[in-house]
C-alpha cells in the first residue's frame, strides 16, 4: 500500500472568543451608539467610515477616530438584490468627542 496523501499545513481558523455582553446601561452613560457599515478610511488609518444606509438613494457617512470607539457589536448583514452583502456594526463612541457627519446632496436651485 503506498502512502498518497501527505501531511499538510494547517489553515488558521478565524474565530471570536466569547466575551461578556456590554452592560449597555452604563456604557449609555459616556457613549452613543451609532449604526451602519464599517470602512477603513481611505487616508488615515487612525480613522473609520461608517456609512448609515449603504444600500439607500439618500444615505449619508460618520467618520470617527478609532481611538474613541468604546465597544463594536456585529449586527445581522444585509443583502441588496445582486446578492452582495455588506457587513452591519453598531459603534460606541464616546460622548464629547469629535466626529464628522457626511450628507451628499445635489446642487441645485431649490427655488419653484
Amino acid at each position: 500500500m503506498t502512502l498518497t496523501t501527505f501531511l499538510q499545513k494547517a489553515r488558521k481558523f478565524e474565530l471570536q472568543a466569547y466575551r461578556q455582553p456590554a452592560d449597555h446601561g452604563r456604557l449609555a452613560e459616556t457613549h452613543i451608539a451609532y449604526s451602519g457599515s464599517p470602512f477603513q478610511h481611505p487616508d488615515n488609518p487612525d480613522k473609520i467610515i461608517l456609512v448609515a444606509d449603504p444600500y439607500s438613494q439618500n444615505t449619508f457617512y460618520y467618520e470617527f477616530n478609532k481611538g474613541d470607539i468604546g465597544l463594536a457589536e456585529d449586527l445581522p448583514n444585509i443583502v441588496n438584490l445582486e446578492n452582495e452583502t455588506l457587513a452591519m456594526v453598531r459603534l460606541w463612541v464616546k460622548k464629547g468627542t469629535l466626529a464628522v457627519r457626511c450628507t451628499p446632496f445635489r446642487v441645485a436651485n431649490t427655488l419653484g
